[in-house]
């Protein structure tokens, strides 16, 4: 089968407190969107890559992408989520479809194979992390509800999310513009959801703090090759 990855890099990031768009910002000398496309670029299950960009971001864009294979391709997205995730699945050619965060640069081969083969294997595929921390309702006047989450029951969700694109090309044209991530297309439709394990290595970068765990991430993965 034919897999496409998607890469979302057209979100505004204003949590970042940045102008520039935060999947340009650098880490260790090198922007970030140039860590996320690298193991896609690597993986021989990759046929082919779309990256989904602000309208006008083009040429950035390119800048920073290399040659090798396989093919890149570059789509301009729209105001939401759903609606750049939407753009890039209409743009790939596989029969398998892995969307992921432009802003999480280091997912790695293992897991990329692992998504891939959830969604050969189910439709439709996600990674996850157990809840490691106690979970509490907060109160409106900011302090701590007595009730609390089984965290057993909890998991936190990552990217890439793998599918048949099929599917979920037809769950995101019906969805709400304003969903969290593109699994929750299918489960509102009542489609499950198969599940892989994650890695606390992929850091999605959404706060300035952000960007000094990505600097040690990589001096980490760079020590180990």
């Amino acid at each position: 089968m034919r897999v496409t990855a998607v890469l979302l890099a057209a979100g505004a990031g204003r949590r970042m407190g940045e102008e520039k768009n935060k999947v340009y910002l650098p880490i260790r000398g090198k922007p970030l969107v140039a860590y996320t496309i690298r193991p896609f670029l690597r993986s021989e299950r990759i046929d082919e890559i779309v990256i989904v960009v602000r309208p006008g971001e083009e040429d950035e864009a390119r800048s920073v992408l290399s040659s090798e294979t396989p093919p890149v391709r570059i789509v301009p997205g729209g105001e939401e989520r759903r609606d750049s995730a939407l753009a890039g699945v209409e743009a790939a050619s596989g029969e398998i479809v892995l969307i992921h965060d432009g802003a999480r640069p280091f997912v790695s081969g293992d897991l990329i194979d692992r998504v891939i083969d959830g969604a050969i294997a189910h439709g439709a595929c996600i990674p996850i992390l157990p809840s490691i921390d106690t979970l509490r309702f907060l109160n409106d006047d900011r302090t701590v509800s007595s009730a609390r989450l089984d965290r057993s029951k909890v998991v936190r969700v990552q990217t890439p999310q793998g599918f048949r694109t099929e599917l979920i090309r037809g769950a995101l044209a019906e969805s709400r513009p304003e969903i969290p991530d593109d699994a929750e297309a299918l489960l509102a439709m009542g489609v499950p959801v198969f599940t892989v394990p994650g890695e606390e290595t992929n850091l999605k970068v959404t706060r300035p703090t952000d960007l000094d765990i990505a600097e040690a991430i990589a001096s980490l993965l760079e020590v180990s090759r």
